[in-house]
């Protein structure tokens, strides 16, 4: 394996050309049952009530898949492997093993129909972000009130969770209160207690841990489940790059002073590089460069470098992803 240098900065996409086969598009195993491919991973629920979950290295975007980034699926599973084993004594959560670098096999669980989103800052660009809103005018949101004369990015005076409903079938995500939860029968009121104190322990750990990388944890989601025993478990992944919005600290102070957006990882060179182009709700997408793909996968490295502290050992450019994968499931395949 050759490791490079841990300086973030110091990754050349280019360096990553002999590794731009190495892509796991699709991770379809027929020997394992009960097969669903989501718009990112691939799982498959074992007899006996084990998940295997498998990321692959495909990127979504406006409701499509757009293209298959090296590395990616590897940065988000390790991501939040580095996350959850610092944070299980905050709140249990699904992983029972990590078989292979892409995988986790985890409990399955019955997932809560609520979203839980914290956010420490003024900050996000959709429809149901804190700063679109209060940009429209809107001071009371999610059950919160926010003062007036609040710039864009700035911190709150305490984190806030602002849950959603959990989309289906191409919908959108609607904001709801703890009040709308509780009378819509969506969770309990011993559940909401329970999952409110464990998101925010997570935040507060995560911004922690972030800020002595010089990250700051500026929001994330987090996705909770009940097991069989009716315990409340954390779910899918944790502060990983594509959970998460982290801005560099030691930028920030200059660049909110003079009102620009905070430094951060730009996983959005494949978005960008598409809607400069093509209506990517109606047009055919265009083939996406290999330079773009590559940019993009030296991101998510220099992502996961700077949030784990550690160097991302990339493979023999000989191995096959999916052969691979295979390999390290031999044992779940047999079973």
């Amino acid at each position: 394996m050759d490791t490079h240098a841990l300086d973030p900065h110091a990754l050349d996409p280019h360096a990553l050309a002999p590794h731009a086969h190495q892509v796991l598009r699709e991770a379809t195993l027929p020997d394992l049952p009960n097969h669903y491919r989501g718009k990112v991973r691939d799982n498959y629920d074992l007899p006996d009530g084990r998940r295997i979950l498998i990321t692959s290295d495909r990127i979504s975007a406006f409701d499509r898949a757009l293209a298959a980034i090296p590395f990616k699926g590897q940065v988000l599973t390790q991501t939040a492997r580095f996350w959850f084993e610092r944070t299980a004594d905050l709140c249990p959560n699904h992983v029972l093993a990590y078989p292979d670098p892409n995988v986790v096999v985890g409990r399955r669980l019955d997932i809560l129909p609520v979203e839980i989103v914290v956010r420490g800052y003024l900050a996000g660009t959709t429809s149901t972000s804190i700063l679109t809103r209060y940009r429209a005018g809107e001071r009371t949101m999610y059950g919160h009130t926010l003062p007036e004369g609040l710039r864009p990015n700035a911190p709150l005076a305490r984190a806030i969770i602002t849950p959603t409903t959990k989309a289906t079938d191409g919908g959108h995500d609607e904001p709801l209160t703890e009040a709308e939860i509780l009378e819509r029968g969506l969770l309990g009121p011993e559940q909401w207690r329970t999952v409110s104190k464990a998101a925010l322990a997570l935040f507060a750990r995560g911004q922690e841990i972030a800020a002595a990388r010089g990250l700051i944890l500026a929001d994330t989601k987090y996705e909770f489940g009940l097991d069989g025993d009716g315990r409340i478990v954390l779910a899918d992944e944790i502060h990983t790059p594509d959970s998460s919005r982290y801005w560099f600290a030691e930028s920030y102070p200059q660049r909110f002073a003079a009102g620009e957006a905070p430094e951060s990882f730009d996983k959005d060179v494949v978005r960008n590089w598409v809607v400069a182009r093509c209506d990517p709700y109606r047009d055919a997408i265009p083939e996406i460069p290999a330079d773009v793909v590559l940019r993009t996968a030296a991101v998510y490295i220099r992502a996961y470098e700077t949030i784990t502290g550690a160097a991302f050992a990339l493979p023999d450019p000989a191995e096959v992803p999916l052969e691979r994968v295979r390999r390290n499931l031999a044992a779940y395949l047999a079973g």
